[in-house]
């Protein structure tokens, strides 16, 4: 399924998360790795250009981080990126430079690209945004099925297993999520897609295409 592949969704020059999303061959394959990951590069980060003001948390000095933000380790907060009032940053947080996590958006264990943008009352859990991608006000991944069972990622008639519980969203580069949408365990979104708002997203979503409804993806003109 080369269309869900690591290298069908992102650019990877634009992450310091290169090295780890090489070692996978799928996205989803890289969530329990974050947080390990994040801890080994934090040691590696220059001290010229990164603070480390708590254990395990490195914060880029031309980062603004709103006085309100939590953060918990293990995290890094790239160069030129915005953490916004209230944040709740709940650890195992790669974010990437010119990011901007708004007021009362909730992150954990995720990747964040490059210039991805959560900026107001999102839930990114068990999830990895490419670059550029952006999440309108009020959308969520879910990353918890309602039976507590494992998440499959389904396309078509198959069936891919990720022996994970937790599981969110795979959103390759340039997608754009509209307000108030649920992206439902295991939804994988290709490339430039676009989701309408308050939409319930479930499975794959094909890059370059749009997202009306289930049932109705037409692709772009």
């Amino acid at each position: 399924m080369t269309e869900l592949s690591v290298k069908a969704l992102y650019n990877l020059e634009e992450t310091k998360a290169k090295p780890l999303l090489l070692s996978v061959t799928y996205p989803w394959e890289a969530l329990s790795k974050i947080g390990d990951f994040i801890l080994e590069l934090g040691k590696t980060l220059s001290s010229d250009e990164y603070n480390q003001i708590q254990e395990n948390v490195w914060v880029a000095k031309s980062a603004v981080v709103a006085p309100t933000a939590y953060i918990q380790g293990p995290a890094i907060i790239g160069q030129k990126t915005e953490i916004r009032h209230c944040a709740f940053i709940r650890g195992n947080a790669l974010i990437g430079d010119g990011v901007v996590v708004g007021n009362s958006t909730e992150l954990k264990n995720v990747i964040l690209f490059n210039q991805v943008q959560v900026p107001h009352y999102n839930y990114v859990g068990d999830s990895i945004l490419g670059y550029k991608a952006h999440m309108g006000a009020g959308s969520i991944t879910s990353n918890v099925k309602s039976d507590k069972g494992l998440v499959v990622i389904k396309t078509g008639d198959t069936r891919m297993e990720t022996n994970r519980k937790k599981v969110g969203a795979m959103l390759g580069d340039g997608v754009e999520v509209g307000c108030g949408s649920i992206l439902n365990p295991g939804s994988i979104v290709g490339k430039n897609a676009n989701i309408y708002p308050l939409s319930s997203v479930r499975g794959t979503v094909p890059e370059n295409s749009i997202y009306k409804k289930q049932g109705e993806v037409v692709l772009k003109a």
